[in-house]
């Protein structure tokens, strides 16, 4: 596996490629299930996350979900 960037949020971020969406998630500190994700423009599913491949100059767009009243 190779060092590379993908762009979260606007932020770069180094990550070993390629690697599960799911994966990249939870080393980010965040739960799958408590976020929505964009990958490259296209909304992702979260009994996807598992299966969904990061490459390098991938473009996420991450929202945590807020539950409350």
């Amino acid at each position: 596996m190779n060092p590379s960037t993908v762009t979260a949020n606007g932020q770069p971020i180094s990550v070993r490629l390629p690697c599960p969406l799911e994966e990249f998630l939870v080393a980010q500190g965040l739960l799958p299930r408590s976020v929505v994700v964009e990958h490259n423009g296209e909304a992702v599913a979260p009994s996807e996350f598992s299966q969904r491949q990061l490459q390098a100059g991938d473009r996420l767009e991450i929202v945590k979900i807020v539950a409350g009243g």
